[in-house]
């Protein structure tokens, strides 16, 4: 028995591109998180509340915080 019989070429493609989409997400909200850690210049309670609002609401919180960080705050990531 094929497995390729069973499992056709864009189905194969299909679901490497749901997984390294979930990858991708799941970086880019661990980078987030670790640039909300190491920002100096935010209280702990703002750094919570960053926290809680990419935990609870992905998506908008993901794209606010890119949209709203101050470009220059923070260590440079070279």
């Amino acid at each position: 028995m094929l497995v390729a019989s069973d499992y056709p070429f864009l189905d194969v493609m299909w679901t490497m591109l749901v997984f390294f989409g979930w990858v991708i997400w799941i970086s880019l909200v661990i980078m987030i998180l670790i640039d909300n850690f190491r920002r100096p210049d935010e209280s702990g309670w703002v750094k919570v509340g960053w926290i809680l609002f990419v935990i609870f609401v992905p998506l908008v919180g993901v794209l606010t915080y890119i949209v709203v960080r101050p470009p220059g705050v923070g260590p440079a990531t070279t």
